[in-house]
């Protein structure tokens, strides 16, 4: 396997993760080194395409040195947005990622290589191929991701809406202290050994 090292991990504030150790790649001609202490989110995938693409999975080594070659790599220039997102693509193959998910995957930096001013260069080149996938998967994607996203916004306005009320009625949305009190102090009236 091109993967020298495994990703190894603490996570951080705001879901990211740093690395305790370098992650190591070696590709068809050059070895790129992650170095220790460098940030991820694993794969940056939209909240409501999560129930396809978790953010982690067979693909994280990879999505960890894209995430490289994206806030380090281009801008260095030792290697181009084109490229850093097909060697993504082939990482994934070589760690197992299912076709349909890697093909997506590449679709979606592809996509986001095109939102980008860094990484837009040569994204014409790649278009075509984007728009036939992204037209050829969207009968899968988009009907479950539009029912996850509607469920999300609801789920905030009603959050909203009831810390709102809460704070109007004098109470704390977040009652303070651990949430687990009443279950590990044994509270009477409850029966915590079921």
């Amino acid at each position: 396997m091109p993967f020298l090292t495994r990703p190894r991990v603490e996570q951080t504030a705001g879901g990211h993760w740093t690395l305790t150790a370098p992650l190591v790649y070696a590709g068809r001609d050059e070895q790129w080194v992650v170095p220790a202490g460098f940030e991820s989110d694993f794969a940056s995938v939209p909240v409501p395409v999560r129930w396809l693409i978790p953010a982690d999975g067979p693909w994280t080594a990879a999505a960890v040195v894209h995430d490289w070659f994206c806030d380090v790599g281009i801008a260095a220039g030792v290697i181009s947005s084109r490229d850093a997102d097909g060697v993504f693509r082939r990482m994934c193959r070589e760690l197992g990622t299912p076709v349909l998910r890697r093909w997506v995957m590449w679709t979606g930096v592809r996509w986001g290589a095109l939102a980008n001013p860094v990484r837009r260069p040569g994204w014409v080149r790649d278009a075509p191929a984007v728009l036939l996938l992204s037209v050829a998967v969207a009968p899968l994607v988009l009907p479950v991701s539009v029912v996850v996203a509607v469920g999300l916004a609801v789920d905030a306005v009603v959050d909203r809406a009831l810390t709102l009320a809460l704070r109007l009625a004098g109470r704390p949305a977040d009652p303070p202290g651990p949430w687990l009190d009443e279950r590990s102090t044994g509270a009477p009236g409850r029966d915590v050994s079921s």
